[in-house]
């Protein structure tokens, strides 16, 4: 019997995908429990226009993280902190602070998650911090520290 799967089954099959499984599994299994529905032509057809529209959302999201990517990389965050001898800051900059400084200066939210900075920024100056925005798509942001 063809089954689409509705839900991940471990071993089984994934969300979306449609395959021939034992008559008895599905009936008194995978249907009873919600786990999949019987292939007809009504749920295939309903099946594709849900995939469509998976396919574009995706496409919007992509379209909307690159457009965040231009902006990104347009502008500089400037940030001020106390600094010691040489440049030396007392303490670091972490990217939850870089996030909120965002947020509260331009408007831009982002997770502090998203951003790769292996370590707090230490020093006066430029910095160039990467953030992924999505799976295709990595911006640079620049960060200004200057002296309090």
């Amino acid at each position: 019997m063809k089954v689409i799967f509705l839900k991940d089954v471990k071993g089984k099959g994934k969300k979306g995908e449609v395959k021939e499984v034992a008559v008895g599994y599905a009936q008194n299994f995978l249907i009873k429990n919600g786990y999949a529905v019987e292939a007809s032509t009504q749920a295939m057809s309903q099946l594709k226009g849900q995939q469509r529209l998976e396919e574009k959302n995706a496409a919007a999201e992509l379209a909307e993280a690159q457009a965040l990517k231009e902006k990104l990389e347009a502008l500089t965050v400037d940030m001020t902190a106390k600094s010691g001898e040489g440049g030396r800051l007392f303490g670091s900059i972490s990217t939850k602070q870089i996030a909120d400084t965002l947020q509260k200066k331009h408007g831009i939210k982002i997770d502090k998650r998203k951003m790769s900075l292996s370590d707090g920024i230490r020093a006066l100056g430029y910095t160039n911090v990467p953030v992924k925005l999505h799976n295709e798509v990595n911006a640079t942001l620049k960060v200004h520290v200057t002296e309090e």
